[in-house]
C-alpha cells in the first residue's frame, strides 16, 4: 500500500488497483490546490464546507461515503463510526484492504463507541487529527491512539505551509502533539509504503510531507 498526504486532512490510499481519497478539500477554503485526483472510494468525515466542496475535485466516478455504516466497494470493507459532538456531524472511517486496515479519524469529536472492540479488529495505520476547533486536546488524542493501538500513526490537521491564515490560525504546530507522545525525531517521508509484514512491532509516528499540493492562486 502507498499512502500520500495532500495537506490538511486529505489522503490518498492506494492498494493494488483500488484507490481511496479521504477528505478531499476545496482550495477556496484551505488555500491549497489539489492535483487532479481519481479514485474508487471517497470518504467525507464531516459536513464542513471545506470537505463537502472538495468532492468535486475527485474524478473516476467514485463511491462517496458520508455517513456511519458498513460498506463494500471493490472488495474494500469500509466501516463508518459516528464521532459527533456538540451538534457537529463527524464520522471516522476504517478501510480494510484485504487485511490491511487504515483508519481516518476525520474531525474527531469523541472516540467511536466501537473503537478498540472486536468490530474493528487490528488497526494498522491511523490518520489522526492533532488540532482544530472541534478536536480534543492533544492529551485526549494521545489517549485515543493508545486505545486504538495502531502500528503506525500519521498526524494530520496541523499548521503547515500553504494553508490560508484563517484555516491555519485554528490549528497548532505538530510539535505539540509529538511532545505529548514523547517523540523528538519522527520519521519524515513523502510516501508511506507498507505491507502487512513490514509493519513495526510497536506504534510508530510518521510525518508525511504534503504531496503535489500547490498554493491556490
Amino acid at each position: 500500500m502507498d499512502i500520500n498526504w495532500y495537506g490538511f486532512c486529505c489522503f490518498r490510499l492506494r492498494e493494488r488497483r483500488v484507490t481511496a481519497i479521504c477528505d478531499p478539500f476545496s482550495s477556496k477554503a484551505t488555500g491549497i490546490q489539489l492535483p487532479r485526483l481519481s479514485a474508487d472510494i471517497v470518504t467525507i468525515s464531516s459536513s464542513s464546507s471545506a470537505r463537502v466542496q472538495g468532492t468535486g475535485t475527485v474524478g473516476g466516478g467514485p463511491k462517496i461515503l458520508r455517513g456511519p455504516g458498513d460498506y463494500e466497494v471493490k472488495q474494500v470493507l469500509v466501516t463508518g463510526l459516528p464521532t459527533s459532538q456538540n451538534g457537529t456531524r463527524s464520522v471516522a472511517f476504517f478501510l480494510d484492504f484485504a487485511g490491511l486496515t487504515v483508519g481516518h479519524l476525520g474531525e474527531l469529536g469523541q472516540v467511536p463507541a466501537s473503537a478498540g472492540g472486536e468490530e474493528l479488529g487490528d488497526i494498522d495505520v491511523l490518520l489522526a487529527p492533532v488540532s482544530g476547533p472541534h478536536i480534543p486536546d492533544v492529551s485526549r488524542i494521545a489517549e485515543v491512539i493508545s486505545q486504538l493501538d495502531p502500528r503506525i500513526v500519521v498526524p494530520m490537521q496541523y499548521r503547515h505551509e500553504g494553508l490560508r491564515s484563517e484555516q491555519s490560525d485554528s490549528l497548532e504546530p505538530v510539535d505539540r502533539f509529538l511532545k505529548e507522545l514523547g517523540i523528538s525525531e519522527p520519521e519524515v517521508t513523502d510516501t508511506l509504503k507498507l505491507t502487512k509484514t513490514s509493519l513495526p512491532e510497536e506504534t510508530q509516528v510518521v510525518l508525511l510531507r504534503p504531496t503535489g499540493a500547490a498554493r491556490a492562486g
